[in-house]
Parts: structure tokens; C-alpha cells; sequence
């Protein structure tokens, strides 16, 4: 293998929280965004709930339990920020409550931006960690300008998920080398 591509490890767990990470993303992101007629991000209530939540938790207890602590937290921890912010939809807290769990999920994602060890991740969680900055301070500023900037940072942050899982399953490369301006050589793939 050619030290200019990583190759992590791949697992089930990780490739299955990964996917489920993204599509959660890319749809909590497109709800924001409004670019879609009709869809809003309380439409990502269901979707956060069991495939963020459920299946993000459930992924990263898999990924505990084959000793990669650092994916398993991550997965684990953000599977259950999702299924609290999906059972939570809909109840009316105030704008500082929304702003401050908005925040305080941000943290969450970037303190993951800087533990994970793959670059697809690092750019997910934080990419995801912006996205939620700029959510907060829309909802803190009533500005909709603001919550659809985030929306669509949370939209990149889905796609380099997603794009992190197929990749994965796919043998694609999933690190660059830096300063070579090149992915690597042909036939060089990794399985992160």
C-alpha cells in the first residue's frame, strides 16, 4: 500500500454508521435550507429519530464492542444526541433553550472533528459542528439567512459522510496525502 493514502479499518459498524450519519445529515440539512417546496427540518423528526438515532447508536455499540473506541464514541454519543433532539421536536422551549442545545451539540461535534483520526470524518464532524453554530446563532438572531447557510453546511456535512461509507465499502480513497497534490497512485485505494 503507498504511504501517500490512508487506509483505516473498515468494519460493518462503521460503514453502517457512516451512511446513516449522512442521510440523517443531508436531510436534517435540506430541511433548513428550504430548497425543497413543503420540506422543513421538522421533517427530519422521523428519520433523526430511528436511522440517527437508533441505528447511529446501535452502530456505534458495535464498533465499541469490536474495540474502536474512538468510532463507537463517536457514533454512540451523536445516535443519542439525534434521538434526544427527534423525541424533543415539537415541544415548545424557548429560543435560548433551542440555541443553547444547538450549541452544545456543536461542541460535541467538534470535540469528534478533533478525536477521529480519518480526514473524511474529521471534515463530517466538522463541517457538522459549523453547521449547528450557524443554526444557534439563527435561532438566537430570528434570522432564516443564517438557518439556511447552516442547513446547507449540514448538507456538505451529510455528503462527506455518505461519501465517507460508500467509500468504504467501495475501497475508495478516504485520505489524501498533504502537499502532493494528488490523491495517490493508480490502482492505490483504502478502505476507511
Amino acid at each position: 500500500m503507498d504511504s501517500d493514502v490512508s487506509a483505516g479499518r473498515t468494519t460493518t459498524s462503521s460503514v453502517v454508521g457512516r451512511l446513516a450519519l449522512g442521510i440523517t445529515l443531508l436531510v436534517f440539512g435540506l430541511g433548513h435550507t428550504a430548497v425543497i417546496d413543503g420540506v422543513t427540518a421538522a421533517d427530519a423528526v422521523s428519520l433523526a429519530r430511528y436511522v440517527g438515532g437508533v441505528a447511529l447508536f446501535l452502530a456505534g455499540l458495535l464498533a465499541l464492542r469490536d474495540g474502536d473506541t474512538v468510532t463507537g464514541t463517536a457514533f454512540s454519543v451523536v445516535g443519542a444526541l439525534w434521538f434526544t433532539w427527534a423525541v424533543s421536536a415539537g415541544a415548545q422551549v424557548s429560543e435560548n433553550a433551542a440555541a443553547t442545545f444547538l450549541l452544545l451539540f456543536a461542541l460535541v461535534a467538534l470535540t469528534l472533528a478533533l478525536a477521529v483520526r480519518e480526514q473524511l470524518d474529521q471534515g463530517t464532524y466538522g463541517l457538522f459542528a459549523i453547521a449547528l453554530v450557524l443554526l444557534a446563532v439563527g435561532v438566537l438572531a430570528d434570522s432564516g439567512g443564517l438557518a439556511k447557510v447552516g442547513g446547507w453546511v449540514a448538507v456538505a456535512a451529510g455528503a462527506v459522510a455518505w461519501y465517507a461509507g460508500a467509500a468504504a465499502l467501495a475501497q475508495w480513497p478516504t485520505a489524501f496525502a498533504r502537499g502532493s497534490g494528488r490523491a495517490g497512485r493508480s490502482g492505490v485505494t483504502a478502505t476507511g
